[in-house]
């Protein structure tokens, strides 16, 4: 359906008055795909570059390098109604809903927006449909289509979010950090919905998320990133089970634990994240890795295709871009 195929992309840093300017490379040649109707968590830690490469999936952002692909068409050379079209199936729910609506106009309004412009439907077929969206979401249109943003609670405002991408009638939904700023219970409704409209919609979503206990329950398939390149990739429920990749397993041991009787794992994070304007020599994460040898400051690893057994999904291939991958699979 999408995907983006060896992505880079570049930030001309400010170091201030005397120190001139810097190149910050936020992704360094990430490939990434996401099927029709499938459910990719993209997870890391601040910094990482997922956010950028979603950016990049939605047209937000040109690459630097390499090019994304929608229907194995490549999106610079979409024109006109192609363009439209993938504007209309391509959809966004950002974590700050704030910012993305419009304080000055009532929720209706902010609904039907898309209604109008992407699908072509006069004002008072919009207005019909939005009032059908808000209650899909869960928001009773009698309620809530007159009330402003700043009127809403920050689960409703994300309901409303939700609402107003489901309006183009998408194939797939870019969600970035969705839920990160919600409590705990309403976070929780919040995932309930969206898995539900998916599937009932069969929708494709890209959800990026730094909450592996989100990404566990949502996707399908997980891709994990560190300092801007992807070290892991592979079916959600065997990367859970069995990570492949140190930083893979070092995100899960840090991960908090429900059960308050279940003994927290060994913390397996050295240090803080470096910049990424200066980032490591060879394996980006080899400073803060317990298995780092030699050869992991000096060469990159390789992306290596681990082939497993199929799942229920039909999906078993791992993608692990580490030197001693083996090492770290468990018996």
């Amino acid at each position: 359906m999408i995907e983006g195929i060896d992505l880079a992309r570049d930030f001309n840093v400010s170091l201030g008055l005397l120190r001139g300017k810097a190149t910050l490379r936020a992704v360094d040649h990430v490939s990434l795909h996401v099927a029709a109707g499938e459910t990719v968590a993209l997870v890391g830690e601040s910094g990482s570059g997922k956010s950028t490469l979603g950016r990049m999936l939605l047209g937000l952002l040109p690459p630097s390098a390499g090019e994304v692909r929608y229907e194995g068409q490549p999106l610079r050379a979409l024109r006109g109604a192609d363009w439209r079209r993938y504007r209309a199936d391509v959809q966004a729910v950002f974590q700050d809903t704030s910012a993305s609506l419009n304080p000055r106009r009532v929720i209706a309004d902010a609904v039907a927006a898309p209604l109008r412009f992407n699908l072509g439907l006069g004002e008072a077929a919009a207005r019909q449909q939005a009032g059908e969206l808000l209650q899909r979401v869960g928001l009773d249109p009698a309620v809530f289509a007159r009330r402003y943003p700043h009127q809403l609670s920050g689960g409703q405002r994300q309901r409303v979010g939700l609402a107003r991408a489901l309006a183009s009638r998408p194939r797939l939904i870019v969600a970035d950090e969705p839920v990160s700023a919600l409590d705990v219970s309403v976070r929780a409704q919040a995932l309930k919905l969206m898995i539900d409209l998916q599937a009932e919609m069969n929708l494709a979503m890209l959800f990026i998320t730094h909450d592996l206990g989100v990404a566990r329950w949502i996707a399908r398939r997980v891709v994990v990133m560190y300092l801007g390149a992807l070290v892991e990739e592979g079916p959600a429920a065997r990367v859970f089970a069995a990570p492949r990749h140190p930083y893979t397993r070092a995100l899960i041991a840090a991960a908090p634990v429900p059960d308050p009787e279940r003994p927290r794992p060994e913390r397996l994070l050295r240090d803080e994240i470096p910049s990424p304007l200066a980032p490591p020599s060879g394996c980006r994460f080899h400073p803060r890795c317990p298995l780092a040898q030699a050869i992991c400051k000096t060469r990159v690893p390789e992306r290596l295709v681990l082939p497993e057994p199929a799942d229920a999904n039909g999906a078993g291939e791992r993608i692990v871009a580490c030197h001693f991958a083996s090492e770290t699979q468990e018996s």
